[in-house]
């Protein structure tokens, strides 16, 4: 029997984060009805095929209708990386694959974890010992309605817009009270430097948060983790509102933060869930998008909030507004496969009394301390041993650390010393960098377009480095950027008549360029670590994050200090010196992954 044809998906997340994909709903003969084929599935019971024999195994083609998009050495986001003891049972297609029967034979479903040096999982070693024989892993039905990637377009549209919109709330938040700072330091008696930490520590929590709600997620579902952390986040509002010290006020801050992280956290894979590959082009855009998008709005809205009504305000607006997306994240349903078909497991061995019938997850559970390590040590071990994640996250911290630089670098240039303008013009400012945002997005398509095209002429399977078009494309606006900010600014161009066009628009190329490099390296990591994406992106956020909170503490010293053009051209250059590594990888990428152990061959 021919094996099945290995194709390149048709598209990625972010993310952008890589996930399932739908098989094809076409076919020859007439198919039951999902009620019907759990009939047939209870009584008939399912008939094995041949195992192949050697590694990696693969599911026979007249058991599972595989989409013409799949390949099985792609990244899944649906794969619970954290809860599984891939040492044992490996890596396996089932969250991501429909079959006629709901289930696929454990020993063919299983296979090494895709990487350079991956070693054969014990279970596959030794299947008899693993009990592997009976054991029927359960899959998504064709057609299958409790699928969420075959749920209404309109629906999963529905959807999307809530996780963005939730993430540009919780991005909103690090930010907005850059809108009064004077006012805060005026109440609490207290300077710059510690008012900044406001923002840092909650962009701390933003990066120590995931620690906890990835493995969560992947044990209780996404649904859950959506809803109680953002409902606890919403309520740490209400002391920072109220605060009559700064303690209270950075300590809630820092909390705010982790539990906001949730929604960071869950947004790719929510839709990695309901979109497939080939579907999800525009709502991968929206997710690199929205974690950059969010903090800009802030100053926009806190600048007047504060002018206008008090710093307390500013608290109190942000907590409406995050109660209002709240109400609509009531709404999402579970997502998640790995637990929709977990509970679909339970409840067909009560239905049938087999006991053979599971998941992967179950039948190879990580232990608590598998789990630690998986989440706190592996993420910093792959980033002193992994060259591509390491550059890759420090070149995403640096984009993530400007943005947050911006907050504190444009009231020095907009506001008092400089055109003198208040808190809510200077706010208005950081429009330029929407504009440049909203055109990355129409840009981004194009780019997933070019990835198609290139995986088409490498036969359908192109290769992770092929990601990185984007980059080489939008690294050259971040240095502009940063030069046209520093040498249009006061006192080298004075304030008067339209000379304020000058650095107000360099937040344009800035804004274009950081989608851009976000959409590409992120995609990068997910292809070039398929089988430990989970840590990969676990290491890129404590690092990111780590820049975005500690940005903040310096940069207005820095510009008093150098000047305005000596100081944005310091990030200029440290941009230019980034430039070559999208290129160096491009070239040397896929022999750098050659000699990685955890990297895919």
């Amino acid at each position: 029997m021919a094996a099945p044809t290995t194709h390149s998906e048709t598209a990625t997340i972010v993310s952008p984060d890589d996930g399932p994909t739908r098989t094809s709903s076409s076919s020859k003969e007439e198919k039951p009805a999902p009620d019907e084929q759990h009939h047939h599935t209870h009584h008939h019971g399912h008939h094995h095929s041949e195992a192949p024999t050697h590694p990696p195994a693969r599911v026979p083609s007249n058991q599972l209708a595989r989409a013409s998009s799949h390949d099985p050495n792609r990244a899944d986001i649906s794969f619970p990386f954290e809860t599984t003891d891939m040492s044992r049972g490996g890596f396996t297609d089932e969250y991501r694959t429909a079959t006629r029967t709901g289930f696929v034979p454990a020993n063919l479903a299983l296979r090494p974890i895709p990487s350079h040096l991956s070693a054969v999982p014990s279970a596959l070693r030794d299947p008899e010992k693993a009990k592997l024989g009976d054991v029927k892993l359960v899959t998504w039905l064709e057609n299958d309605p409790e699928d969420p990637r075959n749920w209404k377009n309109s629906y999963r549209w529905y959807i999307t817009a809530v996780v963005a919109m939730d993430v540009v709330a919780v991005a909103f938040a690090s930010a907005v009270v850059t809108g009064d700072f004077d006012g805060m330091e005026e109440y609490f008696g207290v300077g710059e430097v510690v008012i900044a930490l406001s923002v840092s520590l909650m962009v701390a929590g933003f990066g120590v948060g995931p620690l906890a709600w990835s493995p969560l997620s992947e044990t209780y579902g996404r649904r859950p983790i959506w809803i109680i952390p953002t409902f606890i986040y919403i309520l740490f509002n209400i002391p920072c509102a109220v605060a009559t010290n700064i303690q209270t006020l950075l300590i809630c801050r820092f909390f705010a933060g982790f539990f906001a992280s949730a929604p960071l956290t869950l947004a790719g894979g929510t839709i990695s869930d309901i979109w497939d590959n080939n579907e999800r082009g525009f709502a991968v855009a929206l997710f690199a998008a929205a974690p950059y998008g969010g903090p800009v709005l802030g100053p926009i809205v806190g600048g007047f909030v504060g002018e206008t009504v008090g710093w307390r305000w500013i608290f109190w607006v942000n907590m409406i507004f995050a109660f209002c997306v709240f109400l609509f994240i009531l709404t999402i349903p579970e997502t998640y496969a790995p637990v929709l078909l977990r509970k679909r497991a339970i409840r067909l061995r009560e239905e049938t009394g087999d006991p053979n019938i599971t998941t992967e997850q179950e039948m190879f559970k990580a232990s608590f301390s598998q789990m630690i390590i998986e989440t706190t040590f592996r993420p910093f071990q792959m980033l002193a041993t992994e060259p591509i994640l390491l550059l890759m996250s420090l070149y995403i911290s640096l984009i993530y650390g400007l943005l947050y630089a911006f907050f504190f670098s444009f009231p020095v240039v907009f506001g008092p010393g400089g055109y003198n303008w208040n808190d809510g013009l200077v706010g208005l400012t950081f429009l330029s960098v929407i504009i440049g945002l909203l055109c990355a997005l129409t840009v981004t398509p194009r780019i997933e377009k070019n990835y198609l095209q290139r995986a088409a002429a490498k036969g359908g399977h192109a290769d992770p480095e092929d990601r990185l078009v984007g980059m080489m494309i939008g690294c050259w606006f971040i240095p502009v950027a940063m030069f046209i900010f520093g040498w249009t600014s006061p006192p080298y161009v004075m304030p008067g008549g339209g000379n304020w066009v000058g650095p107000c628009i360099a937040g344009l190329p800035f804004g274009f360029g950081m989608v851009i490099l976000y959409f590409s390296a992120n995609a990068y990591l997910i292809d070039a670590f398929p089988g430990y994406v989970a840590s990969a992106l676990a290491a890129k956020t404590v690092i990111r994050s780590g820049s975005g909170a500690a940005m903040p503490l310096f940069i207005t010293a820095m510009y008093h200090n150098l000047g305005n053009g000596w100081a944005a051209s310091v990030w200029g250059f440290i941009s230019l010196a980034m430039i070559p590594i999208p290129f160096l990888f491009y070239r040397y990428g896929r022999s750098i992954r050659a000699r990685s152990k955890r990297a895919v061959a």
